[in-house]
Formats: structure tokens, C-alpha cells, sequence
């Protein structure tokens, strides 16, 4: 994914590539809020102790430069203005590794923690030095959408690599995604060895990466960027693609972010799905937790576990998703009714005991898990999690839960849509606010 801003990434998806604004000058870009600190080699070799964020104020932008250690300068100057072909680029990349350990420390050191890197896909290190520290990554590719999706075409298809074929008889090559791309085998001439090795690692570290960030806009490349987002989805997207297209109805479930559930209780719900016989995403946390011998093994095809971070909301948006196993949350809440998605409401903590009553008895669109005792915090078996996500996704209940759910979202869209309720709401908080504003400075003028 890629943002229109440098400092996050859009909540879209993982590794999705959309269009962002050119890049933008300092002055500019800090002049919207929220600018990013920023770490690069000086331009003249020298050695100095492990660097250290300068004080700023909330809001402000930092500079830290990251000295190369004595002796690992890239050959002939830190600056890539320097470099006078491709093999020399290669060699220049590869010579910023050195500054690894001085940048994880930088990282580390950051107060308050970073919540996002953005590094060039060329330091492909930076985002292995992010993930150690769980930092999410984003890569920076200042090329276009359309030669990325060209390289990795050619990547796939050596063209010119046989001495067979249509490429080798008219000395050119379709790109089979685009039959309207033709290029000269001329204009495809592999890059240096160095080069293509260092492709190689850039293309592991993209693929790791939360997002791409593109230097383009959608009018410019749209075909482009949207064959790239289709061809790197996550894994789990593919697999609900696979889902609808079988014509399989698929449950979610997520129990939250804050609260850990304890093993115990997760080798419940594993079994209470394995009996229930229906089709599910599971978003596990903690991401290591053991959900009972063979289980896994067992669902294979049914069911999907997914042991990390995932988009809840285009998981929720996806056509074959019609169930959601949820903590009542209220973000998961919001994020169900607006995807139009029925809940089976198991609260734990928190104002969800509240959430979960207002959407099974006041909204109609959930149906209560309830524990051994009747407590919140108690143990739920596995034949409740049997019974709860049959009624939901196959029960005569379930379908009018989801017939309400699909209203309540069409009201959602129409609230946030232009003119909407919550688009009204928040004129009217900004109108009052600035109001309030140019009150008081009228008394003290």
C-alpha cells in the first residue's frame, strides 16, 4: 500500500501500492502536521559516539545523522551523486550496511517510540533493523508503478533468455498482463550482476514490508498501481478471494488487541470451530499461542490461522465474510456494521458487556456467547462456540441478523457520505469551535 503522505501508511491493506503526492520540501511537508524524523549518512566521512535524537518539541522534525564506522565509507564519498553507473550504485547500496547497529540504536533510542519507518527500498537492512524492534515498515520506491510492474514481468519471464520462441523471432517482448506492452529485447538488457543481487534483496525486504509508498498518482499510472495491489495481496485476502469464488461463506474472528486470552480458553474456541464445520479467518493473538494438537492440520482448506497483524476492516469488507466472532470492541463494532457483517458477541472486559447487549437486544444483529457460569471473564466452552457460530452462519436467526446488519450499513455509508449525518456533525463542531475562537480573541482585542 502506499499513502499520499510520507509519515503513514494507508489503513487499506498490507503491501498495497496506491498513489502518493510528489515528494514534498521539508517546509511543506512539516506545515501538515505530524512530520517525520529522519536519519541519513553526513556527506563527509568521520567517526563519532552512537547518535542520539535531539531534543524537539512535540510535532517538530529531527535530524540524526549516522556516521559511517572508521574504514566502511562507500568508495569514493557518502553522497550517491557520486556514483557513475549502474554496477557503482549496487556497490554504494550495499556499502550503507555498515551503519546498521548505529541505526537500530538511533531507532531504539527514540522517545517517544516510533510508530512507523519509511526507508528507501534500496536499505533494504532498515526494515529486518525495524522489524527486530517491532516497528512496522513501509518501502519507498522513487520509481514508477508501471516500470515495477514491467521488471517483475521480466524477472518472471527472462525474455530473451531462449533462442526459441516469439521473443527470439521478431526481437521483442509482450508483456502477457498487458498485450499492449511490446518491447525491444534491446531495451531489456539484464543489469550487472551486483545490481540484479541487490534487486533480489530489495524485493525480499518490500515483500516484508506493511506498504509501498509509490512517487506517482493514480490519473498518471492507475492501471499500473492497481495490478500491483492485485498482484500483492496478503496471503489471507488471497485465501477469502479462493473462499468467494468457491461460493463459501467465511467467519472471522478476532478477540482484540488489548486483552490476552489465556491458552486454555483458545484451545476452545479451536475446538468449538472444528466441530462447528464452517469456514473461518482466525487472527490468533498472542501469535504463539498452541491451539491443540493437530488442529491446525485439521482445518486445513476450512479454516486459516493468521499469526499476525492483519486489515480487520478490508476483512470485513470482503463478500465472502458474513460472520464475525468479535470481543465487541467498539472499533470492531463500527467496523462490522459498516461492512454490513453480523456479530457473535463475546465481551470480556471494558464497556463490551454494554456494546454486546446494545447490538444483540437493541440492534438485532448478534447473537451473545455465553460462559460456563454466566460471568464475563469465565471459561467459554467449546459446545457454546459450536452453537453460537451455527446460529450465526447457517441458523434462520443469523440471516436476519444479517438482513439487519446489511441496513444498518447502507445508513453507515450514507452517514459518513457528504451531506451525511457525521459529515454534518463535525461542520457543525468545527463551525462551533471556530466561533468560540474568534470570540475570545475579540475580547482581547
Amino acid at each position: 500500500m502506499a499513502a499520499s503522505c510520507l509519515t503513514s501508511p494507508s489503513s487499506r491493506s498490507w503491501r498495497k501500492a496506491t498513489p502518493s503526492r510528489p515528494w514534498t520540501s521539508p517546509a511543506s511537508s512539516a506545515a501538515r502536521g505530524s512530520p517525520p524524523s529522519r536519519s541519513s549518512p553526513p556527506r563527509t566521512t568521520r567517526v563519532s559516539p552512537a547518535p542520539r535524537w535531539p531534543a524537539a518539541a512535540p510535532g517538530t522534525r529531527a535530524v540524526v545523522e549516522l556516521p559511517f564506522p572508521a574504514g566502511h565509507a562507500p568508495a569514493g564519498g557518502e553522497s550517491a551523486e557520486g556514483v557513475a553507473s549502474a554496477s557503482s550504485f549496487a556497490a554504494f547500496a550495499e556499502a550503507t550496511s555498515p551503519l546498521r547497529p548505529r541505526f537500530e540504536y538511533a531507532l531504539a533510542a527514540m522517545r517517544p517510540p516510533p510508530g512507523l519507518l519509511v526507508a528507501d527500498g534500496f536499505l533494504y537492512w532498515a526494515h529486518a533493523s525495524a522489524a527486530a524492534l517491532g516497528v512496522p515498515g513501509v518501502s519507498f520506491l522513487g520509481t514508477s508503478a508501471f516500470a515495477h510492474v514491467v521488471r517483475e514481468a521480466c524477472v518472471r519471464d527472462k525474455p530473451g533468455a531462449s533462442a526459441q520462441g516469439d521473443d527470439a523471432s521478431t526481437g521483442t517482448y509482450t508483456v502477457p498482463e498487458f498485450p499492449h506492452l511490446r518491447f525491444s529485447l534491446a531495451d531489456l538488457v539484464p543489469p550487472p550482476l551486483p545490481l540484479m543481487e541487490l534487486d533480489a534483496k530489495m524485493a525480499v525486504a518490500v515483500a516484508a514490508s506493511h506498504g509501498v509508498i509509490m512517487n506517482t498518482f493514480h490519473d498518471l499510472e492507475g492501471r499500473y498501481i492497481e495490478h500491483w495491489n492485485r498482484q500483492h495481496r496478503p496471503p489471507w485476502m488471497l485465501w477469502l478471494d479462493e473462499k468467494a469464488a468457491a461460493g463459501r461463506a467465511v467467519l472471522y474472528i478476532s478477540l482484540g488487541t488489548l486483552a490476552a486470552i489465556p491458552e486454555v480458553q483458545l484451545r476452545q474456541v479451536a475446538d468449538g470451530l472444528d466441530r462447528a464445520g464452517v469456514d473461518f479467518l482466525w487472527a490468533v493473538r498472542p501469535n504463539n499461542a498452541h491451539l491443540g494438537i493437530g488442529f491446525e492440520e485439521r482445518v486445513e482448506g476450512r479454516g486459516k490461522v493468521v499469526r499476525e497483524w492483519v486489515d480487520q476492516r478490508e476483512i470485513l469488507g470482503h463478500s465472502c465474510v458474513r460472520g464475525f466472532l468479535s470481543h465487541c470492541g467498539w472499533n470492531s463494532v463500527l467496523e462490522s456494521v459498516a461492512a454490513g457483517v453480523p456479530l457473535a458477541a463475546w465481551p470480556t472486559e471494558f464497556e463490551q458487556p454494554m456494546n454486546a447487549k446494545f447490538i444483540v437486544d437493541e440492534l438485532g444483529i448478534g447473537v451473545r456467547v455465553h460462559s460456563s457460569d454466566g460471568t464475563v471473564r469465565s471459561l467459554v466452552k467449546s459446545n457454546e462456540i459450536t452453537r453460537v457460530v451455527r446460529e450465526l452462519m447457517f441458523g434462520e436467526d443469523g440471516m436476519s441478523m444479517a438482513s439487519n446488519a446489511a441496513k444498518l450499513a447502507r445508513h453507515a455509508q450514507i452517514a459518513v457520505s457528504e451531506g451525511g449525518s457525521s459529515w454534518k456533525a463535525i461542520e457543525d463542531m468545527i463551525r462551533g469551535l471556530c466561533a468560540t475562537s474568534m470570540a475570545r480573541k475579540s475580547m482581547d482585542g
